[in-house]
């Protein structure tokens, strides 16, 4: 089942740099707004250049508007999530953890394959941006073919708030 606007965040472990770091996204997201994004993989072209950049840029815009914390996930090893973020100037404005066995795109209902794609027969997360206050979700976009950047995009997410 795919979770949907009035649903509670899973009680899932994520992980932040090392596979010793865990956050339990339930956890992080209780008493605080929380935007979390979704993408298929981390360092892929479209998710470098413009969607998970655009979060970064509009981290000021989130916080006026109250937003505690902005978070990406990506099924990725925590290694190369700590490297991407990095790599995209995130720190202190984006948080980047590693979903490494899919489960919390599992509890999402947000699985899916993109061999096709990416080359990997592993499932992957569909690309998606959500807003939850303390651990509930309240606004969910999520790209109906899983990869595209159009309702997800950060643009139309603040927008909404």
């Amino acid at each position: 089942m795919t979770i949907k606007c009035g649903d509670k965040l899973p009680n899932v472990y994520l992980h932040e740099n090392t596979p010793d770091s865990k956050v339990n996204i339930s956890e992080l997201a209780a008493g605080k707004k929380v935007v979390i994004v979704g993408v298929p993989g981390a360092f892929t072209p479209c998710c470098s250049k413009d969607f998970v950049p655009n979060f970064i840029s509009d981290c000021g815009k989130y916080k006026s508007k109250g937003v505690d914390e902005i978070v990406c996930i990506s099924v990725n090893d925590p290694y190369v999530m700590a490297a991407w973020g990095k790599d995209l100037n995130a720190g202190g404005k984006v948080r980047m953890l590693a979903d490494g066995n899919g489960a919390f795109t599992k509890a999402l209902g947000l699985e899916k394959d993109f061999a096709d794609t990416l080359g990997t027969s592993s499932s992957r997360c569909k690309r998606f941006s959500m807003y939850a206050e303390d651990g509930v979700v309240k606004k969910l976009f999520v790209e109906p073919d899983g990869h595209s950047v159009t309702c997800s995009k950060s643009e139309n997410l603040l927008s909404q708030l």
